[in-house]
């Protein structure tokens, strides 16, 4: 199942899309897609519905992130080894796990906000995993079956907040719009290998990125499972797995958003992001 939330910004009702394209309204059946609401059980009785009888949602009508919300925003670093050896760090010998502010979670063709003092204002296309059970100290051989779904995530990234004065990473991800997520929640069980999809970022055009799941560093199941040592991942928790090579500080010369720019984002199955950058 392809789960989608449209409407206005704020307004935003849960749908899904069926076999043809067509985008049905789920809001008679579920008030919205955050926790519970979207763990594997809730998932399961979706797919026991006739979708074909739903409402049928107007074409054109924007797409807001899957989740209306999320518990913990989990992001995995220099999760490829061209994006460690682009950013002149070491190959990371366990995940290397940060937060963004949940706060920060955006429609998939939402503005990136650019605030006046952004000076180095980065992207990151990554695949991100929503969790649909409760995880804690899984094992990895069972760490899959704690999906829910994949979506396609632009971890934005301020270096110059990220990296320059005391240097902690949550600063440089968490403003607002920083979080693009969508534009569907793609199940789990039409996505059967997580390490076998295509990425790219394109940037006014031009492709920026390119590269594929096979090259992490730090498998998706793997991620998930050592995760879970230290913390209770839950429904509609999302992790972030991490970026390749290509990002804006990684060119020589470095190349950083500018207001105007028009980025694309693509992940084999999982959709297209479309965003400008704005002035904040």
């Amino acid at each position: 199942m392809k789960l989608v939330r449209f409407g206005a910004k704020g307004q935003e009702k849960p749908g899904v899309i069926t076999d043809d394209g067509t985008v049905r309204d789920l809001s008679a059946v579920t008030a919205d897609f955050a926790g519970a609401s979207i763990s594997c059980d809730a998932i399961e009785k979706l797919k026991s519905l006739d979708l074909t009888a739903l409402p049928e949602v107007e074409k054109g009508v924007r797409q807001g992130a899957p989740l209306a919300s999320i518990g913990n925003f989990l992001c995995v670093g220099l999760n490829y080894t061209n994006h460690a050896r682009e950013s002149n760090l070491p190959i990371p010998a366990e995940p290397i796990l940060f937060n963004k502010a949940p706060s920060c979670l955006s429609g998939p063709c939402d503005p990136v906000v650019r605030a006046a003092d952004a000076d180095k204002l980065d992207w990151e296309v990554e695949l991100a995993v929503v969790i649909g059970r409760p995880a804690y100290r899984i094992d990895r051989a069972d760490a899959l079956n704690h999906v829910a779904g994949y979506a396609i995530c632009n971890d934005v990234s301020e270096r110059s907040w990220q990296i320059e004065g005391t240097g902690q990473w949550v600063k440089g991800k968490s403003a607002p719009s920083f979080g693009p997520l969508g534009p569907w929640l793609v199940t789990a069980d039409e996505v059967p290998d997580p390490q076998a999809l295509e990425l790219k970022l394109e940037l006014n055009g031009k492709v920026m990125q390119s590269s594929s799941t096979a090259d992490m560093i730090f498998p998706v199941d793997e991620i998930i499972a050592y995760t879970s040592r230290f913390m209770r991942l839950e429904p509609g928790d999302v992790i972030t797995t991490g970026t390749p090579e290509g990002v804006g500080m990684g060119w020589n010369p470095q190349v950083w958003l500018q207001t105007g720019d028009e980025m694309r984002l693509t992940v084999s199955g999982l959709g297209e992001q479309r965003q400008t950058v704005t002035a904040g």
